[in-house]
């Protein structure tokens, strides 16, 4: 096998957390930019039959998710993939999934807080008068989107704080947003019309570019829409700070997608059921559309709200994950190890706050499309390897202690490699070729730096 698990001299974060506080973790993370902004792209993509598409994306994110509640409750390190990875298959590999988690992690913070500005720039602009200019990308005729950036700042300094008071914090939120997605649905189920749901699948099954020039079809949304379910991954990345991670991660994992699945199916019906999908087509923020459509403004305004007060849950989740993937990094040498000093309270501030700067200068600037499918490219690299680093442990090494194991493995396992390389090929031409130039980056660091350095 490859690396072993870090010495005990190295920087060690605290152990604070439970199963509960990584359930509340996992579905803030998962329901968020999926469900509040996303499932407007699916239907732009897809139409009605975005429900199949949201289906096959959640069945090969559960098969990845049973993949890493063994792997996370086996390797109970922090480091989620890349350190399953170098566990496993050494070094070389461990960078590319890491350079992988780096993209992944950056992006989808950098896209909920683009989103996240979506729902609270017309608050600000009605209540305080700032200028549009200012908070809006380039692609969209701003400037620069100031208030991605704010909510980033703020969320860094809650996580600074420490990871307890923090996770306490988080679970207050998700609460709270539950409780706006069950107001939507109270409003909108009862106008659900089969009629809406006809044509069901107007653009076809496979990933194909229409006259617009955009591609479509369920493959084309299921690809995009992935980042729908994923973020128990940032649970896997919380190892070294849960105090009993063999089983609470297990359950921490598990427990959130299923608990997300029920809440997605129900949502996107009530969604789809109650308006024509092209009503809310690649909104910005389709359920409260959905919403003010059936003439119910104040249910409306209230989601809105609700978006600006508990999309940063997403984000604490998966800024969260992104500073532990940095900071894992640097211990092991890959980049600089001063970044993984930590604080009294055991808090990684300077990767904190490097990872500030990293995130904040790709949501002032970038569009929420073009970060989602990015940020999936990056996803579904990480998700195979942790399914081959599970086959590769099976074989290798059968009576390892494992916490939690995946059941039917040799099924789950190829099931999960395969969907997620489909996935990956289904994404735009432009993403992929993104992805590939990402790589050829990563590689030119590892080999320049990162391979002499790490331990």
């Amino acid at each position: 096998m490859g690396a072993s698990p870090s010495p005990a001299s190295s920087p060690q974060l605290a152990r604070t957390l439970g199963w509960p506080h990584l359930i509340a973790l996992g579905v803030g993370a998962i329901v968020g930019t999926g469900i509040l902004t996303l499932i407007g792209i699916g239907a732009d993509k897809a139409g009605p039959a975005v429900l199949i598409s949201f289906l096959i994306a959640g069945f090969v994110c559960a098969c990845g998710a049973l993949c890493y509640a063994e792997m996370a409750s086996t390797i109970t390190e922090a480091g989620s993939a890349y350190t399953y990875t170098r566990v496993v298959m050494g070094s070389l590999m461990a960078w590319v999934i890491g350079w992988a988690l780096i993209l992944e992690y950056s992006l989808v913070v950098s896209a909920v807080a683009v989103s996240w500005a979506g729902y609270a720039a017309p608050l600000l602009h009605d209540w305080l008068g700032l200028p549009m200019a200012l908070m809006q990308g380039p692609s969209e005729g701003g400037i620069a989107n100031l208030p991605a950036l704010l909510i980033i700042v703020l969320v860094a300094g809650v996580l600074l704080i420490g990871t307890g008071k923090s996770a306490a914090a988080n679970m207050v939120l998700v609460v709270v947003k539950l409780s706006a997605l069950a107001l939507f649905v109270w409003f909108a189920l009862p106008h659900f019309d089969a009629a809406n749901l006809k044509p069901f699948s107007p653009f076809g099954f496979g990933s194909t570019m229409s006259p617009d020039g955009i591609e479509r079809g369920i493959m084309a949304a299921a690809a995009i829409i992935f980042s729908a379910f994923y973020g128990f991954d940032a649970i896997a990345t919380a190892s070294e700070e849960v105090r009993n991670p063999k089983r609470d991660l297990a359950i921490g994992i598990v427990g959130s997608m299923l608990a997300c699945a029920a809440i997605y199916v129900v949502i996107a019906l009530a969604a789809l059921g109650s308006t024509p999908f092209t009503t809310f087509a690649n909104s910005p923020e389709p359920l409260a559309l959905i919403l003010r459509q059936l003439n119910q403004p104040f249910a409306a305004g209230f989601l809105g709200i609700t978006a600006v007060l508990t999309l940063p849950t997403v984000i604490l989740a998966f800024f969260y994950g992104q500073s532990r993937i940095f900071f894992v990094l640097a211990r092991d040498g890959m980049l600089p190890r001063g970044l993984a000093k930590v604080s009294g309270k055991g808090a990684p501030v300077r990767i904190t706050l490097f990872t500030v700067a990293v995130v904040g200068a790709i949501a002032l600037f970038l569009p929420l499309g073009e970060i989602v499918a990015l940020a999936n490219a990056g996803t579904l690299i990480a998700f195979m390897s942790v399914a081959v680093c599970l086959l590769i442990l099976r074989v290798k090494q059968p009576s390892l202690p494992r916490g939690f194991r995946t059941p039917m493995a040799w099924v789950v396992g190829p099931i999960s490699i395969a969907g997620c390389l489909y996935l990956l090929i289904s994404l735009p031409q432009k993403t992929l070729l993104g992805f590939v130039i990402w790589n050829i980056i990563g590689l030119a660091i590892y080999f320049a730096y990162s391979r002499r350095n790490s331990r």
